[in-house]
């Protein structure tokens, strides 16, 4: 009885965090459910979910996705380097500390003012080994050395949008230096009818790498509404099977694409250059209501 008043009072207590930062209007709004989650919103758009007291646990679907990701890249348990391309409340590199104890991650955060509101608010654990850089996603991934990363995910918005620098194959080339051999690379996607952005980056990732994935509710596939979309790429043969089975047992079931079948998904897209680079497409109002 004690612990349940105690978690209604913290319940209570728990109050909506709103502070401007760089990119906007942040929100930390407390989790009625979760007595230390918060959800992070910059400008009414969603960014990430966090539970101080269960860190593995990922609310939003196409961070779920991602974490099927990250449980794939090594086997169960073996510390692995990581590079995560726009930070947000640092959910994944939460999820990755908890679940892979002595990994060692860099994250690339642009927003210096968010991760100072991060760090003050949710606090990281100590023990995770974590750097937080705030600087361009781009030029933080510059200052990565020559095959460090095991893993590289990008999830970068800005505005909801991301930014055209970041969707080039002169920007993979970039993440191709930084990955280890047998190295994994992933990013959030966004995009709707009729997903010319999203046949774009198929398209630039396939001129870059050997075996690619995507991961995607198949309403965002058949171009029935915006949403994310979870892309795969790497050199070396990816677990298609393992990751089918975890996103299709997902509570939001996803569809995974690969071979043949996203080739032919792509369309005859053209590979995205920094020369015609453009941000992703704004997500309509009716994504956020």
């Amino acid at each position: 009885m004690g612990k349940s008043r105690s978690t209604r009072r913290e319940r209570a207590a728990a109050e909506t965090v709103v502070e401007d930062v760089d990119g906007g209007r942040a929100e930390l709004i407390p989790d009625r459910d979760r007595p230390r989650a918060w959800s992070l919103l910059i400008d009414g758009a969603p960014q990430s979910h966090v539970d101080l007291d269960d860190p593995a646990h990922l609310s939003f679907e196409y961070q779920r996705r991602l974490g099927h990701v990250i449980d794939l890249v090594a086997p169960p348990g073996r510390p692995v380097r990581a590079v995560h391309l726009g930070g947000g409340a640092l959910t994944l590199a939460r999820y990755l500390a908890a679940t892979r104890p002595r990994s060692t991650q860099q994250v690339v955060e642009r927003d210096a003012a968010l991760v100072q509101l991060v760090r003050r608010e949710l606090p990281l654990d100590p023990g995770a080994r974590i750097r937080v850089r705030s600087t361009d996603a781009r030029a933080g991934l510059a200052k990565v050395p020559d095959g460090w990363a095991d893993l590289i995910v990008a999830d970068v918005f800005s505005g909801a949008r991301t930014p055209a620098h970041l969707t080039s194959g002169e920007f993979l080339d970039d993440v191709r230096r930084a990955l280890a051999p047998g190295g994994l690379y992933a990013a959030n996607l966004a995009d709707g009818p009729p997903l010319a952005h999203l046949r774009g980056q198929i398209a630039t990732a396939a001129d870059r790498f050997a075996e690619l994935a995507l991961v995607a509710d198949p309403a965002v596939l058949r171009g029935k509404r915006f949403g994310n979309a979870v892309l795969v790429a790497c050199d070396h043969p990816l677990p298609v099977a393992e990751l089918t089975r975890r996103a299709a047992s997902d509570p939001q079931p996803a569809r995974v694409e690969h071979g043949r079948a996203l080739a032919d998904f792509t369309g005859g897209a053209a590979p995205v250059t920094d020369a015609a680079a453009v941000d992703s497409p704004a997500p309509p109002p009716s994504v956020f209501r």
